[in-house]
């Protein structure tokens, strides 16, 4: 069976034209995909009933399903998506009161090979990647299910999006043309993958780059992230400054904070030299427990500290929203849960 959600409006006329279908149709239909985020053919009620029976006879809206649902007293909401071949990536949707934005986090690989030590997603495995239809019906399956309409996109679900690069540069395409939602409105968050960085680069893509770096020194942070062995801090900044020249674009560093491990004063300073000249924002994350390690969060007296001496190196610094405390926030853990089952 076909299945329309991916499919770009080009692709469903050439559909309509073997149909016999005008142009006219494939507008319509590309509109009940993506605007209005139906699940059944049989709902797009501006076709023909005989129209709608002879295309469902060779197509689909969709053929993955949600698996498990989670809902968070602060309106975070978490999916767990599961696609034909039977696995599951896990999907979120954060709400703030304050804004009217509506950011759908999304996954681009089933598993990770990048195995962060903080990480539950890296724990078990790498199984593949995503195709660029299975990342964008990740963020069709949030607006089936709520009725509402996505505005921004963050790549810091499961997996490395530098490791299945083409994969994302075609869902960011469809994001942009079929979503209408910007470039500037999209996030890919990276390890530190530099071909990838140095790709981007190169396409001088609009979209924010941010760079998992959660350590200003390389024996430190190798500990936390085996990636640093193959793509070290030096050689990282290179790319780095060689991204924002190219495209002019400030990045967006993630650094978690890991209470007794890379919260202190000192670390705070060598970061600070370390970030002197990059142009970028600071994006704090207090670390979320989770059960395969003894990382502990910070206390809100140091985080707020290593928040004051970062600001006082003339940065932006901001310290993450907490979400979804009260369900499986943490990337890999609901998927980890429902495979126990």
């Amino acid at each position: 069976m076909i299945v329309l959600a991916g499919m770009k409006l080009q692709e469903i006329e050439e559909l309509m034209l073997k149909l016999g279908a005008s142009k006219f149709r494939a507008n319509q239909i590309h509109n009940w995909v993506y605007t209005k985020s139906i699940s059944k053919i049989d709902e797009m009620s501006n076709l023909s009933k005989d129209f709608r029976e002879k295309l469902s006879e060779i197509a689909v809206i969709t053929d993955t399903n949600i698996k498990v649902k989670q809902v968070s007293k602060d309106g975070t909401i978490k999916y767990l998506i599961e696609y034909p071949d039977g696995e599951c990536v896990e999907t979120v949707l954060m709400r703030f009161d304050n804004r009217a934005n509506l950011t759908a986090c999304v996954s681009s690989q089933v598993g990770c090979a990048v195995n962060c030590s903080f990480c539950a997603t890296g724990k078990g495995g790498f199984k593949r990647n995503l195709t660029y239809k299975e990342i964008v019906e990740q963020v069709l399956a949030i607006q089936r299910d709520t009725g509402l309409k996505v505005t921004n996109i963050v790549f810091m679900g499961q997996g490395e999006p530098l490791l299945n690069l083409d994969n994302v540069l075609k869902a960011i395409d469809i994001f942009n043309e079929d979503f209408q939602i910007g470039a500037r409105r999209i996030t890919i968050s990276t390890s530190g993958i530099i071909p990838g960085i140095d790709e981007l680069a190169s396409l001088e893509l609009q979209s924010t780059l941010a760079i998992s770096l959660h350590a200003p020194s390389h024996d430190l942070r190798k500990m936390l992230m085996p990636i640093e062995n193959k793509y070290s801090l030096p050689d990282l900044k290179k790319s780095l400054k060689n991204y924002i020249d190219k495209t002019g674009r400030r990045i967006t560093i993630e650094y978690i904070l890991i209470h007794g491990f890379n919260d202190s004063s000192e670390v705070a300073k060598e970061l600070a030299v370390f970030l002197k000249d990059l142009k970028c924002n600071i994006n704090l994350i207090p670390y979320n427990s989770v059960i395969e390690n003894d990382y502990k969060k910070p206390s809100q007296a140091d985080i707020m500290k290593f928040k004051y001496l970062l600001e006082h190196s003339g940065k932006k610094v901001t310290v993450r929203l907490e979400r979804g405390a009260d369900i499986d926030a943490a990337c890999g853990q609901l998927r980890g849960k429902a495979n126990s089952i």
